[in-house]
């Protein structure tokens, strides 16, 4: 049987790392306000809980949030769309702390000037 300082050792550590998951998933660890990047990508790992590309802006290397698979998918994307070296505009939210380089993506935009909209609701 659990004492009840292990148990409540135990709900405590639960809590916190519930709290750092949810700090980073959805929008309240961005700035509020939207800014455009222009860059190359270097790389892009997809999947869930979202897809991550490493941007290269004018030699600053940005982490992009993107969506979850169904929510590229909805805006039109595949993973093809991401491949190394392919030049993307993206709209979105950088995140709160201007040290880090880390963007959540709304928009995504390709050569052929297609707007995909990752969240049209935050049109």
């Amino acid at each position: 049987m659990l004492s009840r300082r292990t148990f409540a050792s135990a709900l405590f550590i639960s809590l916190l790392g519930a709290r750092a998951v949810t700090a980073h998933h959805g929008w309240r660890w961005t700035s509020g306000a939207n800014i455009r990047l222009t860059g190359l990508i270097r790389s892009a790992r997809l999947g869930n809980p979202h897809g991550i590309l490493e941007v290269d802006a004018e030699g600053e290397i940005w982490q992009v949030e993107i969506g979850q698979p169904w929510r590229n998918e909805r805006a039109g994307l595949t993973d093809a769309d991401f491949a190394p070296g392919r030049e993307v505009a993206i709209e979105g939210e950088p995140s709160a702390d201007p040290a880090q380089r880390l963007l959540k993506a709304e928009r995504l935009w390709f050569e052929d000037g297609v707007a995909h909209d990752l969240y049209p609701e935050r049109g």
